[in-house]
């Protein structure tokens, strides 16, 4: 429904929102272009301005990318994702590592004794579509479904703050894996999750925490 307003600031707001929700939601997934300046005139009933001021606010969030001649783009799905990937966007890619290590270690040690059946029935299926992503020699397809199981193993300690952490890093993490993996799979290149998930199903803390860590590292060819 068009959105209307008598106050410019408070209509520029309510379009930053809409376009927003659209970005966290993932109908407009990270990399993809949004409509048009025009169709977004169109599909929000408000003013060429109005919609211009809401993208640039939202670029100058770090939500959305600008290109003269291109378009606009879905940079990252939050604002602290958009100032995380901006800042650690050249960051040494070992850093990186031991950043993610950290943080899925936690949630994997914290997912082992909190889990719930749901959580496990969500983790299998998800370790399946990762092996036939894998299977698909799809290396876009392999990375998309190799975060859609770290991110769930994450949801799975049941700590919100955790979760939006994680989250927030998750286009940085993406970038990383999609460098790291490259365009070719290959299968020494291939590393078993299962571990992992069998661990957190166990209970088994310790060593949930322990295949968490060492993934990154594995990925980087060792330390």
């Amino acid at each position: 429904m068009p959105l209307t307003s008598p106050r410019r600031s408070a209509l520029v707001d309510q379009v930053i929102a809409q376009l927003r929700n659209q970005i966290t939601s993932g109908e407009w997934p990270v990399g993809s272009r949004i409509p048009t300046e025009p169709e977004l005139v169109e599909l929000l009933g408000v003013a060429r301005n109005t919609v211009r001021e809401a993208v640039r606010a939202l670029a100058h969030n770090g939500l959305l990318d600008i290109r003269q001649g291109s378009g606009t783009y879905v940079l990252a799905t939050s604002e602290l994702a958009g100032v995380m990937h901006r800042r650690f966007a050249g960051a040494d890619p070992r850093h990186i590592a031991e950043l993610r290590s950290t943080l899925e270690s936690s949630a994997a040690r914290l997912a082992a004794q909190r889990r719930t059946e749901r959580d496990l029935a969500q983790l299998d299926a998800l370790l399946a579509r990762r092996e036939e992503a894998w299977g698909s020699g799809e290396a876009e397809r392999f990375v998309a479904a190799d975060m859609a199981l770290h991110m769930a193993v994450v949801a799975a300690a049941h700590n919100d703050v955790l979760s939006e952490l994680y989250a927030d890093l998750g286009d940085l993490v993406r970038d990383w894996l999609r460098a790291d993996v490259g365009t070719e799979l290959t299968p020494e290149s291939h590393l078993d999750h299962g571990r992992l998930i069998e661990a957190i199903r166990r209970g088994d803390a310790d060593t949930a925490a322990s295949e968490a860590a060492g993934y990154p590292f594995v990925c980087l060819g060792g330390e």
